[in-house]
């Protein structure tokens, strides 16, 4: 595929100010005057004010030169110059908890990031859903097993899992529970990304040995070896880890879906380099499918921190709802600061995402696209489970790049709910994983994940859209 910064349309959005503004009625707590979804309710309204002061008393997790580190590599996707990797958890537990389980899905992530590097020619911005991603979107505030009706379960920094009436209740001390499992984990993914275990020479011999015992190893080696000859060309001629500081580090960034407003508007700091407002709780935020309502509580929040953003968005949204949102979320137009995440699903991205590509497009709007293959291609199987099939998230991904191209915009980047662990919750992949194998290791608290060895196939089968004609007319 070519890079698209060489067949962008430019128009009336060019002459945009660059830097974004956000109008004088804006405060962390401005939210509170606006319809809130998705939000639980806490039954001790001091507990929850206490456990605010709490965490506004706490160090910002990230840093403002981060984020606005990010944002620049974001720009560059926005412009086709970068392709962006996000994914993790569907939702992060206290209970799991665990430095082999960040370890693993930090191993991954590299192994998908060198194979895409490679073949696209590109950069590749890593953000994680780690770090924060606790508070989950739920389709009904009750829920009923065995005649028994209680609250939905809403994420470990809200409540527990079990089904039981005293784990249901939202309890705001979990917060700053939260708060210190992120900070853990920061600390580990810090370590792991400057450390030199991203070492690219590291990264290289892991994919090699994925190779050796997958059943579609001849249709992925050729890729792997080509890029280890290319680390070993690299060290004839004098360019290796001990004089080339990025074969030997990378940067990883954090993100999470900023559900939970209370603990955002807390950890949201005032940087006193800049004066403007980051929410600290993570590098990037992004607004669910359920809350990105134009005069809801999340979009008046989003409107006024400097973070980049990321919006999802499904089937029902119309062009002209997705305008306004961009407008008001990005009104400056400011390249790198706000994501589209698409979650159409395999068999409604042709019908639906053309029309919106093309909107923004002539509008002039400069985002970054990206394809979340999993939350359109849900469903539950005849013993219980719920899964994801493989091919169909596939599907959806290549749609995606089809439509995206065909377009005129950057295809920049897929969003995927992902573990580095071994688990069988989602059907099929080279293994074949059917219905009656979800059952060994279903581990998941929310929604099925890809398990180590389907997300690094995804990356190789991916890592096939790039070439100039891997892509349908």
């Amino acid at each position: 595929m070519k890079n698209p910064d060489r067949t962008l349309k430019q128009n009336s959005g060019q002459g945009r100010e660059q830097t974004a503004s956000v109008t004088s009625d804006w405060t962390p707590s401005s939210w509170r005057d606006k319809p809130v979804l998705q939000h639980p309710t806490y039954n001790d309204p001091e507990a929850l004010k206490t456990a605010e002061a709490a965490l506004r008393k706490q160090p910002p997790l990230v840093f403002a030169q981060e984020i606005r580190d990010l944002k620049a590599q974001l720009a560059n996707v926005a412009e086709g110059r970068a392709f962006l990797l996000q994914g993790g958890d569907c939702a992060e537990s206290f209970r799991d908890f665990t430095t082999q389980g960040i370890r693993d899905t930090f191993k991954v992530f590299l192994q998908m990031a060198i194979v895409l590097t490679y073949a696209g020619k590109l950069p590749v911005v890593k953000v994680g859903r780690l770090a924060g991603q606790f508070a989950k979107p739920r389709s009904a505030d009750m829920e009923d097993i065995d005649g028994q009706s209680l609250p939905s379960y809403r994420g470990d920094i809200i409540n527990a899992a079990e089904f039981t009436a005293e784990a249901r209740i939202p309890e705001p001390m979990r917060m700053l529970d939260a708060y210190h499992q992120s900070t853990a984990t920061l600390n580990l993914l810090r370590a792991f990304a400057n450390g030199g275990f991203a070492d690219l020479h590291e990264v290289s011999r892991w994919n090699l040995t994925f190779l050796e015992n997958n059943p579609l190893r001849e249709r992925y080696e050729q890729v792997a070896h080509n890029i280890r000859d290319a680390l070993a060309f690299m060290e004839v001629v004098g360019i290796n880890s001990q004089n080339t500081p990025s074969l030997h580090r990378t940067d990883f960034y954090t993100s999470h879906e900023a559900l939970l407003l209370h603990y955002e508007e807390a950890l949201t700091r005032q940087d006193s380099l800049t004066g403007r407002m980051y929410d600290c709780s993570a590098h990037m935020v992004w607004i669910g499918e359920r809350t990105r309502q134009l005069d809801h509580a999340h979009v008046e929040f989003f409107r006024g921190i400097e973070n980049p953003i990321g919006v999802k968005i499904g089937p029902s949204i119309t062009p002209d709802e997705l305008l306004a949102l961009i407008e008001a979320l990005n009104s400056a137009n400011e390249a790198g600061r706000l994501t589209l995440i698409s979650r159409m699903g395999a068999d409604k991205v042709r019908e639906r995402l053309p029309a919106l590509v093309e909107a923004v497009q002539a509008a002039g709007y400069k985002v970054v696209w990206s394809c979340d293959p999993m939350h359109g291609n849900t469903e539950k199987t005849g013993n219980g489970f719920k899964t994801r099939s493989f091919d169909n998230i596939l599907s959806e991904i290549r749609s995606f790049f089809t439509v995206v191209t065909e377009a005129g915009a950057w295809p920049g980047g897929i969003h995927l709910e992902m573990t580095g662990l071994h688990v069988t919750e989602c059907v099929g992949g080279a293994y074949a994983l059917s219905e009656t194998d979800l059952q060994q290791r279903y581990m998941t608290q929310c929604d099925p994940r890809l398990n180590a060895d389907q997300v690094l196939e995804l990356a190789f089968c991916v890592a096939g859209f790039f070439a100039e004609d891997a892509l349908p007319v």
